[in-house]
């Protein structure tokens, strides 16, 4: 599971599967989906390049994620 902190908020943005990605900062937390939407919590707004990064689909095997080529 991809755990990682925002660098500028401190938020703890953690990979729960399916998709989701669960934000926690003090003692409060929001649910998302990779794509933006909120599912539960109080926390109700979220960075969407960290949801992606943290819950959206892996590369292709084989593929680059800084390979101009790839296609996804």
């Amino acid at each position: 599971m991809r755990v990682e902190v925002h660098p500028i908020s401190g938020a703890l943005y953690e990979e729960l599967g399916e998709g989701k990605v669960k934000v926690t900062k003090a003692q409060k937390f929001g649910v998302f989906l990779y794509d933006g939407h909120h599912v539960e919590g109080p926390i109700k707004h979220a960075d969407p390049h960290l949801l992606q990064w943290v819950g959206g689909p892996d590369l292709p095997m084989g593929v680059e994620a800084a390979d101009p080529r790839a296609q996804i």
